[in-house]
């Protein structure tokens, strides 16, 4: 009995041990499963996505372009700068930084799977057709390849591809200098198709006109312009090759005048002034005027030579020339009008001088004259009256005698003309002439030139 007991209580334990060993393992199961089933749907994409470029790829030929002999390849074209500038005046060229966008259609690479839109490697871009472009004006190109190359691709199910690269370009940009430095210019990027003409791809804008173009906020590194908006355009040259077209984006620029009226302007006007101080000097002041006509004279030649030091060597004279030139001339004019004055100067000099010698002999001869009246009229006066003469009429006599000397001894020569500290009609004239002429050029030179505002049309303002 007790052996049958002890065997009905091993059996129990046996098989609550094994339910509870099958509740765990059930349990266990259950959790497994989403998790090994999550990789499996995982696994299953990668594979289906590999399986879809890799049915994409083979026999896919990168040589043609997509549909060759049936239509044309539509390239749409957008860019967005980052940085623009600086801009050389020296070498007529900027530097702009941009994210430049291409976007095409392949119907070689449509597919099907659970995604309408597939983010591929940079790797792939090598593999499929690409369009050729290359800019047109461009002197220097870099393509970012740090940490790895700044390509984007993106490839949707309808065949529809997306290339973006960063780039920063140095292009050419031609400089019309004549109003410098109150000038402005429109700076071109140029780009299109290297070897496809218009029959086989064609370049467009992906937006319209005034969001093709965009300037990040506080993109411009400029110090010695303003940026005043963007345009965008197209073009179209012949070749013997056929008809290109050609995507332009023009920048427009207007330059800061401040560092030149600190660094040319303002010291021109102060050297004017300067030399026209020498007119308030007196004539006879000959170093003093001399010095300030060779010193002012000498100022304008440097600064005249600096202020070409920042330009390129155009042949033509330039605004900022022109009021050089000017001040040149004032300048230079001041010099010659001391010369003038001097010259007539050193004349009256001389002539007054031989009218002082000539007054100064005929005084000595009235002086003589007068001396030996003196001495008579003198020797008149002791003589002793006659005994039978009165002696009333004797202080008479004596009176009469010598009252003829009295009045020549008053009488004086006349005194020669002053010639020294005497002030020249020329600077006189001068002036009143010179400060008005400058101050009318000054005032004609500046409404001229800052009244001149460039004409933007359909422009896109930096944002």
């Amino acid at each position: 009995m007790d052996n049958g007991m002890v065997s009905d209580f091993i059996m129990i334990k046996n098989f609550f041990l094994f339910c509870v060993s099958m509740s765990l393992a059930s349990h266990f199961g259950f959790s497994q499963t989403p998790t090994a089933s999550g990789k499996e749907d995982t696994n299953d994409n990668i594979t289906i996505f590999t399986r879809i470029l890799d049915g994409l790829l083979d026999g896919y030929d990168n040589r043609l372009r997509p549909g060759l002999g049936e239509r044309i390849t539509q390239v749409e074209t957008d860019i967005y700068v980052t940085s623009f500038g600086p801009v050389s005046d020296t070498e007529m060229e900027y530097t702009i930084d941009v994210f430049f966008r291409q976007t095409w259609k392949d119907e070689r690479l449509r597919f099907k799977g659970p995604m309408q839109r597939l983010p591929l490697n940079n790797l792939l871009a090598s593999k499929i057709w690409t369009p050729d472009t290359f800019f047109h004006n461009g002197k220097k190109s870099i393509a970012h390849n740090m940490t790895t190359p700044n390509k984007l691709l993106r490839l949707e199910d309808d065949g529809t591809l997306l290339y973006t690269m960063r780039l920063t370009i140095s292009a050419e940009c031609p400089m019309q200098l004549e109003d410098f430095p109150m000038d402005a210019h429109a700076c071109p990027l140029k780009f299109g198709s290297y070897a496809y003409p218009n029959s086989e791809v064609i370049y467009v804008w992906t937006n319209s006109t005034t969001t093709s173009v965009v300037v990040a906020e506080e993109g411009s590194r400029l110090n010695q312009y303003h940026l005043m908006g963007q345009t965008v355009g197209t073009e179209n040259i012949s070749t013997s090759t056929g008809e290109y077209t050609i995507m332009t984006a023009h920048f427009h620029l207007k330059r800061k005048i401040g560092y030149f009226v600190i660094q040319t302007y303002l010291p021109c006007i102060m050297t004017v002034i300067l030399s026209q101080v020498s007119f308030w000097l007196n004539r006879e002041s000959v170093p003093a005027r001399t010095v300030f006509g060779v010193t002012t004279v000498l100022t304008m030649t440097t600064l005249s030579i600096s202020a070409r030091n920042s330009l390129p060597k155009v042949a033509y004279a330039t605004a900022m020339d022109w009021f050089i030139a000017v001040c040149y001339a004032f300048v230079f004019s001041a010099l010659i009008e001391f010369a003038t004055v001097n010259y007539f100067t050193k004349r009256s000099w001389a002539w007054d001088g031989k009218k002082a010698q000539e007054a100064a002999k005929i005084k000595k001869k009235e002086r003589n004259l007068l001396g030996n009246k003196s001495t008579n009229t003198y020797t008149t006066g002791k003589m002793t009256p006659a005994p039978n003469m009165p002696k009333d009429s004797t202080p008479s006599v004596i009176s009469n005698t010598t009252s003829a000397p009295v009045k020549s001894a008053e009488e004086k020569p006349p005194e020669s003309k002053k010639t020294y500290n005497s002030i020249s009609k020329i600077d006189k004239m001068s002036r009143i002439i010179f400060p008005v002429l400058f101050g009318t050029f000054n005032l004609v030179y500046w409404a001229t030139y800052l009244n001149r505002e460039p004409v933007i049309k359909d422009a896109n303002s930096p944002k």
